[in-house]
């Protein structure tokens, strides 16, 4: 690990030697005429988005995909130079920063498409964007079924021109059931409507982190790895189809220890009552840190390489442990929130469970108070 700041010793390492491993097995499961779109989105899932984007940049990736504008700007004045897709849209008041920064929106319905082709040819520019349909996630598109009426409407563009078409996927964790299978006929067949009209598709995509691993007949012409570019599979089962390395690894180091006797209350209301004689610590993290307080009393850390359970309610800055059965514990030991300590370790996966989320959310609400502490790089 590198060299650590001083002070608050609550820190996120991000091994970039992993985050290249991991873009080269999905290099290796697509093969290479496929090209990769990078979801850097939400700060790079809680990895820091702008140094995550050197390194896949630098290893192969081919575009960068973010929800907003200002992720992409981010990028942007990071030097980042690569193709950057903002998905989830683009505001009227947003145009010119598109246009200025070469940033690619989404469009997801025809009103909205007239009113950014209208402006960019008033602007005398031309922008590229890309087309999203609604295949059954019933988010955000154009709906399949409405296709007809709506595809006349991509061959009026004037300064808009298409560079790409997508659907989303409904399962995230899975690929396999029938709902998956309808959802890419349905964009198989808005797709071969569009080229049966003539218009040119360059990029047509499709495939999430679980299609990417499981299902080849979604890869079109480009992917769009997300939680498995940092080391996370979208279920359990899938480890066995593609070798992927934890990217962050989240630590602090324990700030008080104290005896507690028994019948202790530990923080707040009274929730965890010690039994015995305990050696409580008490760490400098919180639910201000994104340490969720769902945590409380069922979570658990590494220390000296073995599990110690989170006891009493996790507070805005602070969390307390019981590391009555841990040997030689001393003030300003190392623990791992999450990540690996000798043989023992704690996935996302793991942490997720305990706090009755995913580890989407595990890893996008690190807060930005924790430091990014880059390495490998």
């Amino acid at each position: 690990m590198p060299d650590t700041p001083q002070g608050r010793p609550t820190l996120c390492f991000i091994d970039h030697s992993a985050l290249r491993w991991n873009l080269a097995q999905i290099r290796n499961k697509v093969g290479p005429k496929v090209k990769i779109l990078s979801m850097v989105k939400a700060n790079g899932y809680g990895h820091g988005a702008a140094a995550a984007s050197r390194t896949l940049g630098t290893a192969g990736g081919d575009a960068f995909g973010v929800a907003t504008l200002e992720e992409a700007v981010e990028l942007r004045e990071t030097g980042i130079q690569t193709p950057i897709i903002v998905l989830a849209g683009v505001y009227p008041n947003q145009i010119e920063q598109f246009l200025s920064h070469s940033l690619t929106p989404v469009v997801h319905e025809v009103a909205g498409l007239k009113h950014l082709d209208d402006a960019v040819k008033s602007s005398g520019s031309t922008l590229n964007v890309h087309v999203k349909v609604d295949s059954g996630m019933g988010r955000l598109g154009f709906l399949a079924a409405e296709a007809d009426c709506w595809i006349p409407e991509l061959k009026k563009l004037r300064a808009l021109k298409l560079e790409g078409i997508f659907s989303h996927f409904s399962h995230a964790e899975s690929v396999q059931g029938d709902y998956t299978r309808k959802q890419l006929e349905i964009f198989t067949g808005v797709v071969e409507n569009l080229r049966r009209q003539n218009i040119t598709l360059p990029l047509v995509h499709l495939a999430n982190s679980a299609a990417t691993i499981t299902l080849p007949a979604a890869y079109f012409d480009m992917v769009r790895p997300g939680i498995m570019l940092y080391g996370v599979y979208p279920s359990p089962e899938m480890a066995s189809q593609i070798s992927l390395k934890p990217v962050l690894t989240w630590k602090t180091r324990i700030l008080q220890l104290k005896k507690a006797p028994p019948e202790s209350s530990i923080s707040y209301g009274q929730t965890f009552i010690t039994k015995r004689e305990s050696t409580i610590a008490t760490l400098p993290i919180g639910y201000a840190d994104g340490y969720q307080r769902l945590l409380s009393n069922r979570g658990q850390v590494l220390v000296r390489g073995q599990r110690a359970s989170v006891v009493g309610r996790v507070c805005m800055d602070l969390t307390m442990i019981d590391v009555t059965d841990i040997r030689n514990v001393q003030q300003g030991d190392e623990v791992v929130l999450l990540g690996r300590q000798g043989d023992a370790e704690i996935s996302a996966d793991e942490m997720a469970t305990w706090a009755n989320t995913i580890s989407y959310e595990i890893l996008t609400s690190i807060g930005a108070r924790v430091p990014r502490i880059h390495h490998n790089l």
